[in-house]
């Protein structure tokens, strides 16, 4: 296995993953569970490819993912925020609506993908970092890698930032930790919840673009993967802290880039190599989740 490419296919990999989770922890903070970030994830895909695909512009693409991703992450807010449905039937819902509208469009087509590899603007889409980029090794890793995937991971800290160290995120997390401490002190935590949500969806909407346009250069009913569900985990592995979160998101990321790079080299056994990704997860989780146990006994014992 060429290492050199595992750990650059483990950025392209994570990346992906890294918005979704970056997103997911907005509803987080809020303390809403998105089981939606799938179906927003998909929305976005769609909607940036079908762009391309009519126009030629990537950046058109990127405004149709935006403008989509903030219309559904305002629908999910609407049920789960004003009319305080179910927020785990709610995002269930998206994302059976998002495969179900992408069914549909590819049926009315009469094609089974919308292939964008005839636009030549897309054909090579990765960022030469100045200076890193003749460095060996660290720089056939670190750069030649695409825009969504530096704005992956210079995300996390932005939205650090933006949760710890603005009123905004006081006013989030405060919606989330008390929401009636917000209230009593003026904080409109309706409005505020409105935008985490609709500000995630369009994180995962980026996801949708980085794989669909980025990665696969088109769209295909199975173009997400599971990536929401995996951004779900990285998210309660790290406890809703961004660098935590990211970390995981990461992990997972070379859990996926092992399975592929490994697949290479075991002709039709390759297939079962695709467990490892979510192998690592349930491992993951299992260790997480026996911390976490454990360090409230430990809380519980010293409390008494």
């Amino acid at each position: 296995m060429n290492v050199v490419k595992f750990f650059a296919d483990s950025f392209l990999y994570a990346s992906p993953i890294l918005l979704c989770t970056l997103g997911g922890l907005f509803a987080y903070r809020c303390r809403i569970v998105n089981i939606g970030l799938e179906g927003m994830m998909y929305f976005g895909g769609l909607a940036s490819v079908l762009g391309i695909y009519l126009t030629g512009s990537p950046l058109l693409g990127i405004l149709f993912g935006f403008l989509i991703s903030y219309g559904v992450g305002w629908l999910f807010a609407y049920f789960s925020v004003t009319k305080k449905a179910n927020f785990i039937i709610t995002g269930l819902g998206i994302n059976m609506l998002a495969a179900a509208v992408g069914r549909y469009l590819l049926a009315e087509m009469r094609i089974t993908n919308i292939n964008l590899i005839h636009i030549e603007v897309l054909l090579d889409q990765s960022i030469r970092l100045p200076l890193i980029d003749s460095i060996p090794i660290l720089g056939e890793i670190v750069s030649r890698q695409t825009g969504f995937t530096y704005f992956a991971f210079l995300s996390i800290f932005l939205v650090r930032l933006l949760l710890y160290n603005t009123r905004f995120g006081v006013y989030v997390r405060m919606s989330g930790d008390n929401e009636a401490s917000g209230r009593s002190v003026g904080i409109d935590t309706i409005k505020v919840k409105y935008a985490a949500l609709i500000l995630g969806a369009v994180f995962c909407g980026f996801a949708g673009y980085n794989v669909a346009v980025e990665q696969l250069t088109s769209f295909t009913p199975t173009f997400t993967a599971g990536i929401g569900f995996i951004a779900i985990a990285a998210i309660y592995c790290g406890d809703g802290k961004p660098v935590h979160c990211g970390l995981y998101a990461l992990l997972f990321g070379a859990a996926k880039s092992l399975a592929v790079n490994l697949g290479v080299h075991f002709g039709t056994i390759a297939i079962l190599l695709n467990m490892i990704p979510y192998l690592t997860i349930v491992l993951v989780l299992f260790v997480v989740s026996g911390t976490s146990h454990a360090k409230t006994n430990h809380r519980g014992i010293l409390s008494v």
